[in-house]
């Protein structure tokens, strides 16, 4: 599991693969896993790995806090990537974007604070587990910057207009705590319940049936978005009430046993 894993050396964003569950990591503990444009085109290309490989049913993101005085799981952009004429925020938010329309279903292990454009990884995934004690600071009008449409329309969809303001009005810091009054984590763990709270979720989103949950998650974001065509969202319908893993669902309860899905 991602927040098992030993201290490594630093580097850029790493995938891992185990079976049904692919793990995206940043790592760059020492610069508060920071990311700069190549970090950033990386992420693109890792998410469209997993895309590409159908045995994929979970996806977590996760971050390396070893050694960190307090864990901190993304700084985000790193602002020199500004100063010095860098891509900036057009490159920054097709990670997020990528991330929400990934089709396997997507978990962060925020595993410490987060700040600025990480935010919106965070937002972008489907399901989320917090470290207690953690904070959250969205500072973009601080430091003069209207953030992208897409990231406040997930902040919208997923704090609600009013806590979305005070994150990007006050710029101040908002326990993990407060956010998970708003339904925003799965749980909010100390440290050494932390690991096993993760594991336990990206086990549960696992054993779904593969062509049920992607194509509901596909639903989803689109009606969130605003652009859900209904023709869209019942042919999926049809498509999952004929798949043999509905049969294998209906099956398994009769036979009152935990079901086998294959994803067809």
């Amino acid at each position: 599991m991602p927040d098992d894993a030993p201290a490594a050396a630093e580097g850029p964003p790493s995938l891992e693969v185990d079976g049904a569950v692919a793990t995206i990591r940043l790592r760059r503990p020492a610069r508060r896993n920071s990311l700069a444009d190549d970090d950033l085109r990386l992420l693109l290309e890792l998410v469209a790995a997993v895309d590409a490989n159908d045995a994929v049913r979970v996806l977590v993101l996760a971050a390396d806090t070893h050694g960190q005085p307090r864990p901190v799981f993304s700084a985000g952009y790193d602002l020199a990537g500004l100063a010095g004429g860098g891509a900036g925020p057009g490159l920054f938010e097709r990670v997020p974007d990528a991330l929400e329309a990934a089709r396997p279903v997507t978990v962060c292990a925020l595993s410490g604070s987060v700040y600025g454009g990480a935010t919106d990884l965070v937002l972008a995934c489907d399901l989320r587990v917090a470290l207690a004690g953690s904070v959250w600071r969205m500072p973009a009008c601080a430091l003069g910057l209207h953030y992208y449409p897409s990231g406040l329309r997930r902040y919208v969809a997923r704090f609600g207009p009013d806590l979305a303001k005070r994150a990007f009005l006050s710029a101040r810091p908002l326990p993990v705590e407060q956010l998970a009054a708003c339904g925003l984590f799965e749980a909010v763990e100390p440290p050494a319940g932390f690991d096993a709270a993760l594991r336990a979720l990206v086990q549960q989103a696992a054993a779904l049936a593969p062509l049920a949950a992607q194509a509901t998650k596909r639903s989803l974001v689109e009606i969130a978005a605003g652009r859900a065509d209904e023709a869209a969202l019942r042919a999926r319908e049809r498509l999952t009430l004929a798949s043999e893993d509905f049969a294998e669902g209906r099956r398994a309860v009769a036979e009152r046993r935990a079901p086998v899905f294959r994803g067809r």
